[in-house]
This record gives structure tokens, C-alpha cells and sequence, in this order.
């Protein structure tokens, strides 16, 4: 059996991506900075006949926090099989490049960037010994450099400091963890779930978590030849959805 841990994973898209994996027979760590609210969550997943979930603390601004989580998994299943570093948050808005102070900038960026690396780090060695290890960092178009520039982008105007430079740099870091990867037999990317109405946003966005959830996990569960070091996005419509970095 498959083992997954998703970080942020007790509501919305985290939330809905559980539910589908464990449908589809894997075992999924649903990741929560509180453990009594995941253990309440997973309890009704059980009561509507969802199994092999099981609620983990994990806070990914917290190294000693990171750790535990990491150590429980290795003596529980010696090993991860896929990692997928959900947790993320948007910050206050608006955010301007001139006006948003450095602590509220860096704060975004403990959770969306960093927060990423540490749990990656951490985690690596229990990946390493996975037969087909993947991590799949859940990004945002917001975060292409190349959508950015264009004008005649659906999302051009949306330019939240904070939020945008952090997704940016998760993008950048994907590319070179895949990199890194390349010849361990790691796949290795980048995956928006598209504008989704979520809490995140006030449920404003068109998609789904439904949608959402199915496409990181089209994204996710790929086989030895699948595609890494790329970024795919539910925003992106044709065939490929591979969006321009």
C-alpha cells in the first residue's frame, strides 16, 4: 500500500485530495497543525466510509514539530511514498511591492517556501526509500513569471506581493529539487489546482475542491515514465496543461 502525507490536509483542497487517495486504496497522513480538529475530521471520514487515513501534527513552520511528524511515519511504515506539500496561506490583502511590511512578506514565505523545504528535507531519507517516490508541491499559477508579464493574462491585475513572490519561488524551487532528483527515480513537480472556491478565498474561485483534488492527484500518481520537473495547472486549458514557468 501507497503511503501519503499531504500537509494542510484538514479542509478544502488538502481535505478533498485525502479523500479521493483513500478511495483509490492508498494511506494518507492527514497533515494538521491541530491534532484534536484532524482527529475530529478523520473520525467523520471514517463514519462516511473512508479508510486507511490517519490525522498527523504537523506544522511546517515548526522544525521540532516537522520532526515528530517525520519520526512517527518511519516507525509506523519505515518509508513515504509520496509527499505532497499542500499547506499554504495568502496573507492579508492587498499586498503592495512598496507598502507590505518585511515580517508580513516574510511570514507568507515561512509557510509557502520554506515551511516546503524543511518538509522535503525532512522527509527525504523516508522518500529515498520508496520504490517510486514522488513530491508534488501544490503551487499556483500566480506564481509564473511568464503569465505575470503578459497583459492579456485573465489574471494580469491580481499582483499580491506576498503571495505571488512566494508561489514564484516554490516554482523555482521545484526545478532544481527535481533537478537534484532526477537520477534517484524521484518525480518531482509543481501543481496548481486552478482559481478553486475555497476559505482560502473567500470561496470566490470557479473550480471545485472535487475538480481540484482529481487533478493534483492526476498530477500525483504518474508511473516510471511519467514527467517531472514540470508545472501543471487546472487553469491552463488544452491538452498538456503544462504551464509556462
Amino acid at each position: 500500500m501507497k503511503i501519503v502525507l499531504i500537509t494542510g490536509a484538514n479542509r478544502s483542497i488538502g481535505l478533498e485530495t485525502t479523500k479521493q487517495l483513500s478511495k483509490k486504496g492508498l494511506f494518507v497522513y492527514l497533515g494538521t497543525r491541530d491534532l484534536e480538529k484532524g482527529k475530529a475530521v478523520v473520525k467523520e471520514l471514517n463514519e462516511n466510509g473512508y479508510e486507511n487515513i490517519k490525522a498527523i501534527e504537523i506544522d511546517v513552520t515548526k522544525p521540532d514539530s516537522i520532526l515528530a511528524a517525520k519520526n512517527t511515519i518511519e516507525n509506523e511504515q519505515g518509508k513515504l511514498d509520496i509527499l505532497i506539500n499542500n499547506a499554504g496561506i495568502s496573507g492579508e490583502l492587498p499586498q503592495s511591492a512598496l507598502n507590505t511590511a518585511v515580517k508580513d512578506i516574510q511570514n507568507v514565505f515561512d509557510t509557502n517556501f520554506f515551511g516546503v523545504i524543511s518538509v522535503t528535507q525532512a522527509f527525504i531519507e523516508l522518500l529515498k526509500k520508496s520504490d517510486s517516490p514522488i513530491i508534488s508541491n501544490i503551487t499556483s499559477g500566480l506564481g509564473s513569471l511568464t503569465l505575470h508579464s503578459d497583459p492579456n493574462w485573465k489574471y494580469y491585475n491580481f499582483k499580491a506581493t506576498s503571495y505571488v513572490t512566494s508561489k514564484a519561488a516554490l516554482n523555482a524551487y521545484t526545478i532544481t529539487l527535481s533537478f537534484e532528483l532526477k537520477d534517484l527515480g524521484f518525480k518531482v513537480n509543481a501543481i496548481d489546482p486552478g482559481y478553486t472556491a475555497t476559505d482560502f478565498n473567500h470561496h470566490s474561485g470557479p473550480g471545485t475542491v472535487e475538480s481540484a483534488a482529481a487533478f493534483v492527484i492526476k498530477h500525483t500518481l504518474t508511473d516510471e515514465n511519467g514527467p517531472t520537473g514540470k508545472f501543471f495547472s487546472n487553469d491552463i486549458e488544452d491538452e498538456t496543461e503544462v504551464s509556462p514557468w
